[in-house]
């Protein structure tokens, strides 16, 4: 028996939210048994190091051509056999734009249940119970699963990575599968991204975000030069993304990116609940609105009430001065 954990690979390197998964996964791994197992997906043979380092001890290779990019199909054959070949308890899958697609394409391969989004996980009873929230996060519910292995989907930045175990080495072993990849109903023609180096609003430590209460895009000046001061990501509203004041990559929201960051920076947001459902599990939030009744200060651990573009450059001053 083990935990399974798909490692979300990008060029090569590992991604934070593998680190996240593998933490979870030797957190249960001690209460449910069994080693940590993961199965990684690519065209080519690279280094996992990194994988043992970060609390792996075995690693499944399933190595194809179609790999060189992400392959839903593929990846899920792969993922569901490896489930099976190693009796898996359950398979923690990143909850990011890849995570979300392979997750359930893996449940209905197995026969079995899956939990999406998940905040938090606990296997103190033997069994797999999930936590998520439900309702544009208006409520949590807890998900037990009656077969397994359970499948779940873990939210970035909701579960610890585990302490690198420097010289850590996992047992890689080459992983055959069944997959016919002659006449796949998809195909991945190319992947686009921005340039930049910009942290996705997914990893981030720090997001600052600004609304409608900014009046006009030029003002987003005032977020990005906050965000630059705090070493920030950049996020935004719905209602500027629909106006072409941002590009939708900065969405935070219900139909935008789920954030869990350690500090939440809400300017000029009123906090309509699809906003909410998007950011309400970061740590710290901060709000800064001129409308004391905005809904945004009912989930801010820190408020400040008053006119955005008198707060936000002196604050921004402030930081300044801190460096």
């Amino acid at each position: 028996m083990s935990i399974l954990v798909y490692a979300e690979l990008r060029d090569g390197a590992v991604r934070p939210v593998t680190r996240e998964a593998l933490g979870e996964a030797k957190r249960l791994a001690a209460t449910l048994g069994g080693p940590v197992t993961v199965v990684a997906c690519a065209a080519a043979d690279a280094s996992f190091a990194a994988l043992g380092e970060a609390g792996a001890d075995k690693v499944l290779f399933a190595q194809h051509a179609a790999f060189a990019r992400y392959d839903s199909a593929g990846h899920a054959a792969a993922v569901a056999a490896a489930a099976k070949a190693v009796g898996a308890k359950a398979v923690l899958i990143p909850a990011s734009a890849a995570g979300k697609d392979l997750a359930p394409r893996v449940a209905a391969l197995l026969g079995v249940g899956m939990a999406g989004d998940c905040t938090a996980l606990d296997a103190s009873g033997g069994k797999l119970v999930a936590t998520r929230p439900v309702m544009a996060g208006k409520a949590y519910e807890k998900l037990a699963f009656p077969l397994s292995p359970a499948v779940v989907t873990l939210r970035p930045k909701n579960f610890a990575a585990a302490a690198p175990e420097a010289g850590k080495a996992a047992a890689v072993e080459a992983f055959a599968f069944t997959w016919d990849a002659a006449a796949p109903r998809a195909v991945v023609t190319g992947v686009s991204g921005e340039s930049g180096g910009k942290v996705d609003l997914t990893e981030a430590e720090i997001i600052v975000s600004g609304g409608r209460g900014l009046k006009a895009p030029e003002h987003f000046a005032l977020i990005e030069n906050l965000a630059a001061a705090l070493g920030a990501t950049v996020g935004a509203s719905r209602a500027v993304v629909d106006a072409g004041w941002r590009p939708h990559g900065e969405q935070v929201g219900q139909t935008g990116k789920t954030v869990s960051p350690k500090l939440y920076v809400a300017v000029g947001i009123s906090g309509a609940i699809q906003h909410l459902a998007g950011m309400s599990s970061s740590r710290c939030i901060v709000a800064i609105n001129k409308d004391p009744e905005a809904p945004i200060f009912k989930v801010a651990d820190y408020g400040v009430v008053g006119d955005l573009f008198e707060v936000v450059p002196a604050l921004t001053d402030a930081i300044q001065k801190l460096h």
